[in-house]
């Protein structure tokens, strides 16, 4: 019976890889523009720290963790998200002893047993940043640029910044009792609405369920009990993101599902993507800290799945000139020459030169087939008359227009020839 990957996950082809690595690339430019430094974690951490710091009263940690026993009997959980685990290593590693903020940024493979769909897996791969240290509402309009910036410069268009403030624990207490005592008595909930009335009644705004958002429809915006340092908080990140030349759109409903949130929170939707149109969500975390283990130390940051942004570049054309082509594809013609070839190639490769060599003997014409279908820049051919003569053949895929160099000169040949095409 053939093996598959589990339902899920998925293999990463190498014409793939490529649009991985220039993704990646341009994450950790953009990001080190902004002074974030990266941080790697372990994918399994102990499951005590996902269901402190995300809350169990989460789908996530209700319903999507990968959760085992060693053989120690200690429970581990493959890690759901990266903004725990990464304030655990802030905690266990004292970086907060540096004194200042601290700017951090990650990017790797997160693990939830969900219901696969389009752009979602149960191993699937996120960025994010982390801001530590400051309450400053300037550390909440900063984050949120780093995140549009790098969309712009990925070639996303129609990009809006949705935000919302969802207090800090005492007035988000008011806030919960009314909404408890206004929605109680509905019986027409959802039951995942129903559970959520009874532990985190702000959760209630986030259902999806047509007939939920429609029951709730009219309960008082979470911001009309904001207290006066949370209003002020609010309003000041709003007035630099103005100055920034950032746009948002104030979204009353929006409350994010990880119980660690405080005050700001907002999502990142490209308008073109229909229902599912969030590439990024984050908030501050003023607490997670300390429910880590670690001091009182505010955070501010967001998270971003990459395949979900991968799709999303796909189906906006922005993989077009992607190619894995050699510049050089090299052809021997006698078995005698192998060695003299091999040791061409290899200084073509030294001299940054992209090559592949046929690894073994065969006519002109399927060497040529083989280059063509590799779609290679060039062709550079070893027989034996030439060889002799110190010299190869290069031949320009494109047109056929082919000449005999000398063998010394070829590296530098190619690499004129490659600088003057269009």
């Amino acid at each position: 019976m053939k093996i598959t990957a589990p339902r899920g996950t998925f293999d990463i082809l190498p014409e793939d890889a490529l649009r991985w690595h220039w993704l990646e690339a341009t994450i950790r430019r953009i990001f080190g523009y902004y002074g974030y430094q990266e941080i790697r974690t372990p994918v399994f951490e102990h499951t005590e720290l996902f269901q402190r710091g995300i809350g169990t009263a989460t789908d996530i940690v209700e319903k999507e963790m990968y959760t085992f026993n060693d053989k120690g009997g200690r429970s581990l959980t493959l890690r759901p998200e990266g903004t725990a685990p990464v304030v655990r290593s802030y905690v266990e590693h004292k970086l907060y002893s540096r004194g200042g903020i601290t700017k951090l940024f990650y990017m790797g493979p997160m693990f939830r047993q969900e219901r696969p769909q389009a752009g979602r897996f149960r191993q699937f791969h996120q960025f994010g940043v982390e801001l530590l240290g400051t309450e400053s509402p300037l550390a909440d309009a900063e984050v949120i640029p780093v995140a549009v910036e790098l969309y712009k410069e990925l070639g996303l268009t129609d990009l809006e910044v949705l935000l919302n403030s969802i207090g800090c624990p005492a007035c988000r207490e008011e806030y919960q009792k009314e909404l408890f005592s206004r929605l109680s008595s509905l019986r027409e909930l959802c039951v995942s609405c129903q559970q959520r009335l009874q532990k985190n009644p702000m959760r209630l705004l986030d259902c999806k369920n047509p007939r939920c958002r429609e029951l709730t429809e009219d309960v008082p915006q979470v911001t009309d009990y904001l207290c006066p340092a949370c209003s002020e908080h609010l309003e000041k990140t709003l007035s630099f993101l103005d100055r920034a030349g950032i746009g948002y759109r104030l979204e009353p409903r929006l409350v994010r599902g990880f119980d660690y949130y405080t005050r700001t929170v907002f999502e990142v939707i490209n308008s073109g993507l229909g229902a599912q149109n969030a590439v990024c969500g984050g908030g501050r975390y003023d607490h997670l800290v300390e429910e880590c283990g670690g001091p009182p130390m505010p955070g501010v940051g967001f998270a971003s799945g990459m395949e979900r942004l991968l799709l999303t570049l796909e189906q906006q054309g922005k993989f077009a000139g992607f190619s894995s082509a050699p510049q050089v594809v090299l052809v021997v013609l006698d078995e005698k020459l192998a060695a003299d070839g091999f040791e061409l190639a290899t200084g073509f490769r030294r001299e940054g030169i992209t090559t592949e060599s046929c690894l073994e003997v065969k006519s002109l014409k399927a060497q040529l087939r083989a280059a063509d279908k590799l779609q290679a820049k060039f062709v550079v051919i070893l027989g034996e008359d030439e060889w002799k003569d110190g010299q190869v053949s290069v031949r320009r895929m494109a047109d056929g227009k082919q000449w005999r160099v000398d063998r010394e000169e070829v590296s530098r040949f190619i690499k004129d020839l490659s600088g003057r095409e269009p």
